[in-house]
């Protein structure tokens, strides 16, 4: 009896209403505050003063959600910064919020960049001028191959390169700094370079006399043009060979800036694994970062740039070849002035 009583009382006890329990958030950790510099740079591939000048560019952007124990502007910025540096695996949540992110940054960047004046246009050719002694050169212009996952669909065929696998074929012209001055990331793999620089806005400025006596430097897959400058393919006197030693070293600034900007977003090297249409809005995010880690000074360690761009350096085709008559008169009296 006594036992059964026991029993049908703590029956009575667990039908009583019980307290609910309190929720307890965990306190998120603020890396810039926790982490020595080292570590910090370590896993975030930025110095501190560089992160914090981009969170305050996006901040208003970038504002909580309503959910409870929502991310900080300052966390969902090195979120993005770690996955894009260290190329971490992403989940479907992730990829969305990473995309928001770059868009976000991509808009606060883009509303506030301006083309540059006729002084700092001036200053640019002065400071390409001292690598070799290459006069009115404003730019160095290449393409560089982002791998994208497999796309399905009729025109997966086309982001297929000449390598075998899926990518876009990214336009970037830069400066002597190795900042990234024009970016076009929106071709598929398999779009030769030329073509690309033939329909972009850079080329129809350069004719519309925007860049009055400057020039660009591009490699022998582009056509020659007078404000073009190609390789002499088979250089026949001495100018000819000093011309294209100038040429090859001060174009070299396209191929460093590759390597720095691939070595500081391994995404960039290693392979996106968002979803293409989030792809074009974050190599453009990243070229945008890049050039303000250029502007602040921080540099990605030698050690780190080693064997960043792999693959770029061999597309010497044919379109290097073909239409160059009108064009030879002009390259050949540039050399005579400047490389005799």
């Amino acid at each position: 009896m006594q036992a059964i009583q026991a029993i049908r009382a703590m029956e009575a006890v667990n039908l009583l209403p019980q307290p609910r329990r309190r929720k307890v958030y965990n306190q998120r950790a603020n890396p810039i505050e926790d982490l020595p510099d080292i570590e910090f740079r370590r896993r975030y591939r930025f110095d501190k003063e560089t992160v914090q000048f981009i969170i305050q560019l996006v901040r208003a952007d970038l504002t909580k959600d309503r959910r409870g124990a929502s991310l900080t502007p300052e966390l969902q910025v090195l979120t993005a910064i770690r996955c894009w540096g260290r190329k971490e695996d992403l989940t479907l949540h992730a990829d969305k919020t990473i995309h928001f992110r770059s868009k976000m940054m991509l808009q606060s960047f883009t509303g506030s960049r301006s083309r540059h004046n006729a002084a700092e246009r001036e200053e640019t050719c002065r400071r390409f001028y001292a690598l070799r002694a290459f006069p009115t050169i404003i730019g160095c212009i290449d393409c560089t191959h982002i791998k994208i996952k497999k796309c399905g669909g009729s025109a997966a065929q086309y982001y297929i390169n000449r390598k075998g696998y899926y990518s876009l074929n990214v336009q970037v012209t830069c400066d002597a700094d190795l900042k990234i001055q024009d970016i076009v990331a929106r071709w598929r793999g398999s779009t030769h370079d030329a073509r690309i620089f033939n329909e972009c806005s850079l080329k129809e400025r350069f004719e519309a006399g925007e860049f009055r006596g400057k020039r660009l430097l591009g490699d022998s897959g582009y056509k020659l043009e007078p404000y073009l400058l190609t390789p002499v393919l088979r250089a026949q006197s001495a100018s000819e060979e000093r011309y294209n030693t100038a040429h090859i070293a001060t174009r070299n600034t396209v191929e460093r800036c590759f390597g720095v900007w691939k070595a500081r977003f391994r995404c960039l090297l290693q392979g996106m694994t968002v979803k293409l249409q989030n792809v074009k809005t974050t190599v453009i995010a990243l070229a945008v970062l890049h050039n303000i880690a250029i502007m602040h000074n921080d540099l990605v360690p030698e050690a780190d740039e080693d064997g960043a761009d792999e693959e770029e350096a061999d597309e010497e085709v044919v379109v290097a070849a073909v239409s160059r008559a009108a064009n030879n008169a002009h390259l050949r009296a540039f050399i005579h002035r400047h490389f005799q």
